[in-house]
């Protein structure tokens, strides 16, 4: 049994070298710079427009009934809640310590580009999802895979919903808990199987009630969590707010510097700025990977444009602003980098409180940090329930057996997570993850075309310039 493990894990980090390595993230990067050029830069073009119709519009009062589906803004909290997880917090801090400052700059870069990316993705997986006979909407990559590049394309399909379907147990669920675990050590001192058996019971509450509990519970905590950490960066950031322009300087200065961080080859520093920026920025926005769009296609709107424009917002909030402000608090702590500096903390995560508590007042920021890990990890496991559920249901023609199987492992594998156990399927999932790109980014390449003809149709119809 050693031996296989030795085997499995040795396979794996070839495997993972791969989907995060230099090749995948420039493909990642790279989709979303053809999907900006085929689009005509509509995440800069009409930021404004998308700006005042997403988050200007949730200040206005809608009573429409949207049955069996979620709303607009229900479907882009359940992806955000995906998607603002442990990576934005521990993932971004770790990428500073071994890319230096200049990460920051190439992570904007990779939103930028990202926007677009995730902007496609949803507009397909509106315009190839399907309905089933109560009227639910299903869609994703897996769907527009099938339903835009014909049938013959079906293998695909069935690679990325795979896939998809075993990421949701490791990364969507073991990592998570563990992060949950460890919160709520720090804060209240509860032992990790407790933590594991109420967080199931928890998740079994949401996850058993099916797509419009899901959305419900995401659209009251996404906004809080958010607000939450938000708020105390600005905080942090208006305490530190004159060594600010230095910070910004610092970020753009490294991101072209030739001195690497803590030592190391002389000019290795871009390349690896450039490689940590990239792969904690679509790692945390998950623009390109096909995760979010599952959550979208079962939005009730029937304009793939107009839920679109959703995925710009989402990937500016999660990278812009969020990762940023974890940036600013991490340089501003004057804490010193480097892979050996980082060495000396029990994980990235715990960088991230040294940073937080080296600027706000005694234990403030570290509270501030393990509270904030506790909620973007449980919204993290209830968004990626329902893109597990969504991938096995592609794979089973929606088998109401393998539906109810899935959802009681689901439940179980959070204790499992939470004890701590489970270190090699986070590790593989991490890697499956990453693997779940290749299949969506053929597709949103194959089918550019039509997100472009979705794009003019709508703007036009809007008589708006396209």
């Amino acid at each position: 049994m050693d031996r296989l493990l030795e085997v499995v894990t040795a396979v794996n980090g070839v495997l993972n070298d791969f989907a995060w390595g230099p090749v995948m993230l420039l493909l990642l990067v790279g989709t979303g710079v053809f999907l900006t050029i085929r689009t005509r830069c509509i995440q800069a073009r009409k930021f404004g427009y998308i700006m005042k119709h997403t988050v200007g519009s949730l200040f206005q009062k809608s009573d429409k009934d949207h049955g069996s589906n979620l709303s607009p803004f229900q479907a882009v909290t359940t992806a955000l809640a995906g998607t603002v997880g442990t990576g934005n917090i521990a993932g971004v801090t770790g990428a500073i310590f071994i890319g230096g400052p200049g990460a920051v700059f190439w992570m904007w870069v990779s939103a930028f580009f990202g926007m677009c990316t995730k902007y496609s993705e949803i507009a397909l997986a509106v315009k190839f999802r399907t309905k089933d006979e109560n009227g639910v909407h299903k869609g994703g990559p897996m769907y527009y895979i099938e339903n835009g590049l014909g049938k013959n394309w079906k293998w695909l399909a069935c690679i990325f919903a795979v896939l998809g379907g075993l990421a949701s147990f490791g990364i969507g669920n073991i990592a998570q808990s563990s992060e949950i675990a460890g919160a709520m050590n720090g804060l209240l001192g509860l032992d990790p199987l407790v933590t594991g058996v109420i967080l199931a019971v928890i998740v079994a509450i949401v996850v058993l009630g099916g797509v419009k509990r899901i959305g419900q519970v995401t659209s009251l905590m996404v906004p809080f969590m958010a607000i939450f950490y938000i708020l105390a960066g600005v905080i942090l950031i208006c305490m530190r707010i004159t060594e600010v322009p230095a910070a910004l300087s610092l970020i753009v200065t490294s991101a072209f510097s030739f001195e690497s961080v803590g030592g190391g080859i002389f000019g290795y520093a871009i390349m690896l700025a450039m490689r940590q920026g990239f792969a904690r920025g679509v790692f945390s926005n998950e623009a390109g990977l096909g995760s979010a769009p599952i959550a979208h296609a079962a939005s009730s709107t029937d304009e793939p444009a107009e839920q679109a424009i959703w995925g710009v917002f989402e990937v500016f909030i999660d990278t812009i602003i969020i990762c940023t402000i974890t940036s600013m608090a991490v340089l501003l702590s004057g804490l010193p980098l480097g892979q050996a500096a980082l060495d000396t903390y029990t994980s990235n995560g715990a960088a991230a409180v040294a940073a937080f508590n080296t600027v706000l007042p005694g234990t403030i920021g570290g509270t501030v940090i393990q509270i904030s890990l506790l909620f973007f990890a449980l919204s993290t496991i209830i968004s990626w329930s329902y893109y597990g559920e969504r991938c096995w249901g592609y794979l089973t023609h929606d088998s109401k057996v393998v539906n109810v199987i899935y959802k009681v492992v689901f439940v179980l594998v959070c204790i499992v997570g939470a004890t701590g156990s489970g270190a090699l399927m986070w590790d593989i999932s991490d890697t499956l993850n990453g693997l779940m790109a290749i299949p969506n980014l053929i597709a949103l390449l194959l089918l550019s075309g039509t997100v472009a003809k979705i794009t003019r149709d709508y703007f036009r119809r809007d008589r708006l310039p396209s």
